[in-house]
């Protein structure tokens, strides 16, 4: 927990109440595939690892939690920030109005969106993970599920919930005291394709700030958590590069079985120079284990924008060595 940071203590409980927070989540459910892909219950178990990261994401009997359904922790880690940032006191355990909810994600409010709303709640809690992720700076490898425990406080007389009691994991809630997440453009709740959103997450993610960001289709295919083969997955990802209807980001091949993500407001070509090999990065963790690589090739960019070096691998990594000395 943050030094200073107001938090209740375990019986205490935080009404969410702010009205148009700005949309935000946890880094580790951007960068890693914790939410299944699938339109259907999906009861498969996700044995994922990528570097040092391993993640067992096992569901019920309801199925996995859906992209979809995270919207329900969208909407809790936003409420908790923005009360963080106002210098409230929060908890673990929220009461949220459920009607709100829906709207702040761009849901319909009909009587059957609250019954797809209670089915959300029962995956996010029936689906338990296995990590070893860092969030808030410690590295626990530990089970649990995406939320603790949720409960419907208040009903209309037609039986449709009206307040909604959700307690977070503990692994959640740290993540927001230590403030490990990012913010989304609202664009995101519009994505009705679960690839889509996909993709777009882990382009908030590494892109970020930067002006882009290259990856193997083999190595996109993977941290999507995308249960297609590669031809099929190709496929559905050059039908999305042709919409090109994902915010912020766009996304187009390059030769090698490349996909380069750029930002859309800004000139990539005067930076392409400095655009770094995915063996570069893992080098980077291994210097600096536990820090967020993509925030230090951001913060190198800008220093290195001044004068771009010849060897934009080699520049980066001397840097890094200087940094960690």
């Amino acid at each position: 927990m943050t030094t200073g940071t107001p938090a209740a203590g375990p019986d205490d409980f935080f009404v969410c109440d702010f009205f148009a927070a700005s949309p935000k989540h946890d880094l580790a459910s951007l960068e890693h595939p914790l939410f299944s892909l699938a339109t259907r219950p999906d009861r498969r178990i996700l044995n994922y690892t990528h570097n040092d990261v391993a993640v067992t994401v096992t569901p019920s009997v309801k199925g996995r939690a859906t992209i979809f359904d995270a919207d329900i922790l969208i909407f809790c880690i936003s409420q908790l920030m923005a009360a963080l940032n106002a210098g409230r006191v929060v908890s673990r355990q929220l009461t949220l109005t459920a009607h709100d909810l829906l709207l702040a994600t761009g849901r319909e409010t009909s009587g059957d969106a609250y019954r797809r709303l209670k089915e959300a709640f029962e995956r996010l809690a029936g689906t338990r993970i296995t990590t070893n992720i860092v969030t808030g700076e410690r590295e626990i490898t530990t089970g649990f599920g995406l939320i603790e425990r949720w409960e419907i406080v208040r009903k209309t007389r037609a039986g449709r919930m009206v307040s909604v009691s959700v307690t977070l994991s503990e692994w959640i809630y740290r993540a927001v005291m230590a403030r490990s997440v990012l913010t989304l453009n609202r664009g995101y709740f519009e994505l009705r394709k679960p690839l889509e959103r996909r993709l777009y997450a882990l382009a908030r993610k590494h892109c970020g700030q930067q002006a882009s960001w290259r990856v193997s289709v083999e190595v996109l295919l993977k941290k999507s958590g995308s249960a297609s083969p590669r031809r099929v997955f190709r496929a559905m990802l050059r039908d999305i590069m042709a919409r090109d209807s994902l915010p912020e980001y766009q996304f187009r091949e390059e030769p090698g079985d490349i996909i380069a993500v750029t930002r859309r407001d800004i000139v990539v070509d005067e930076v392409a120079g400095l655009a770094l090999a995915p063996e570069t990065l893992d080098e980077a963790r291994r210097l600096a284990p536990g820090a967020d690589v993509y925030a230090l090739e951001a913060e190198w960019r800008r220093f290195a924008a001044r004068r771009p070096p010849k060897k934009a691998d080699a520049a980066f990594l001397g840097w890094l060595r200087k940094k960690a000395m």
